[in-house]
């Protein structure tokens, strides 16, 4: 059992009961998104299933195995957290985005649970709507040698800053 007075387990640096204390029992609802991914990281750490399943989008629970969660959480030590990045999912958005390595043992081996999650505000709530495993595939547009220059001095790319040294 864990105290409120313990070091949280989502490795916030505050005690559980100044962070993920209060959303697990109820008594506050997770701000932003990142604060929801925490508090159900920390749900797994302290095996509760109810918490996972109470914070999925309505709508999203039907194929939530709450026994495979529960067995997964107990079956594992969790070790820590790493939050790698997270793109809105503030207070005053709508929709939000954290992608996050969880790490645990299990078996008596050093495991990584990579995830890129999916968060959604909806009648003042946020809620965890989906994930796809690692990193989600960033945008990267490439810019033309004729193309305006990002840099935004008004010249072409090729005669500002993609000029061969």
């Amino acid at each position: 059992m864990i105290s409120d007075t313990d070091a949280c387990p989502c490795r916030s640096g505050k005690t559980f009961g100044e962070c993920c204390g209060p959303f697990l029992s109820g008594a506050a609802l997770p701000p932003t998104a990142e604060a929801l991914m925490r508090s159900r990281y920390t749900a797994f750490a302290t095996h509760n299933a109810d918490y996972l399943e109470e914070t999925l989008l309505p709508g999203t629970r039907e194929d939530f195995d709450r026994d495979a969660a529960l067995e997964w959480a107990k079956s594992s030590l969790w070790t820590g957290l790493e939050v790698r990045h997270s793109e809105a999912g503030g207070e005053r958005d709508e929709d939000g985005v954290v992608e996050f390595v969880a790490h645990f043992q299990a078996d008596n081996q050093d495991r990584v649970h990579h995830e890129t999650a999916t968060f959604r505000k909806q009648d003042g709530r946020w809620w965890y709507v989906d994930g796809i495993m690692g990193a989600r595939p960033r945008k990267v547009e490439k810019i033309g040698r004729n193309d305006p220059c990002s840099c935004g001095s008004g010249k072409k790319y090729k005669k500002c800053c993609g000029q061969a040294a």
